[in-house]
């Protein structure tokens, strides 16, 4: 019992030192927000992910990358083969290489995964004074911890918790700025990141971007679209997985209640 008490003093004290690091580095909490796909039964608010993806090819895809995302996984956004197609088709894609052994250009077709905007990351690095802008595909994921660093438990992760918490992150990184706050040269303050010192300014402004379904676009608004459509591109299956997971339980719930019957009627006759 006393090897349990030290272990489980241990752990806490770990997991105490991770959150004071995290506190150190000048880190603060994102503020938790309400998102649609949170809980058992939330899902992905579609409008919302189609004016992030907007926003994402408007003013995030010259810098960030969505490599794990194919143009054809925006069927489930809610666009049809004709707009994925001419979505596809506005990217360059380096093919080959062809009969005389070279590379070609050609227009992207639904199959393709995101075009980056850099050929590496030595070129990405060299457009950004030194600093290396991340790829979006998991970025949601990466970000999604529990409190004081903690993991989400099993239940959290079934009810989208987890990536909602990775959401918070970006919506707060992104309303985060504040120019009245001295910084070095070359740095921007943040309120949410780590030092508060960020390279990367301001992405998004008032009115950056015309949304097609005349939402106002301010940078809460902004900020919020984007977050869910990079929630979505990091776990696409977050909605299958809650159908799966629900049926499942479902299943087990019948099973129990068939399993109770069948035991009582096979002992009834047995005398106690």
């Amino acid at each position: 019992m006393r090897k349990f008490i030290v272990s489980l003093a241990a752990v806490a004290a770990m997991a105490f030192g991770a959150a004071s690091s995290a506190n150190a580095a000048g880190g603060v909490h994102a503020p938790q927000e309400k998102w649609s796909w949170t809980g058992f039964f939330g899902s992905f608010d579609k409008a919302s992910a189609q004016r992030g993806f907007q926003v994402y090819q408007e003013v995030c895809s010259a810098c960030h990358g969505l490599d794990l995302v194919a143009y054809r996984n925006l069927d489930a956004l809610g666009y049809n083969e004709a707009e994925i197609k001419a979505i596809a088709a506005e990217a360059t894609m380096i093919a080959g290489p062809n009969d005389e052994g070279e590379m070609f250009e050609r227009p992207g077709v639904p199959a393709d995964r995101f075009a980056n905007p850099f050929e590496n990351e030595n070129a990405a690095r060299a457009a950004n004074d030194g600093a290396y802008p991340p790829d979006f595909s998991l970025l949601v994921k990466a970000r999604a911890t529990g409190h004081g660093n903690i993991p989400y438990n099993f239940t959290q992760w079934m009810a989208g918790r987890g990536t909602a918490s990775g959401a918070d992150y970006v919506y707060a990184l992104l309303t985060g700025y504040d120019d009245t706050q001295a910084v070095a040269e070359g740095k921007y303050w943040n309120a949410y990141f780590p030092g508060h010192a960020i390279s990367m300014a301001p992405p998004l402004s008032e009115d950056a971007v015309e949304y097609a379904d005349g939402t106002p676009a301010t940078v809460e608004q902004m900020s919020r679209d984007i977050s869910t459509f990079l929630a979505w591109a990091s776990e696409p299956e977050l909605e299958q997985r809650k159908s799966m997971g629900l049926m499942v339980i479902l299943f087990l719930v019948v099973l129990l209640g068939l399993s109770i019957a069948a035991k009582r009627r096979r002992w009834a006759n047995v005398k106690k």
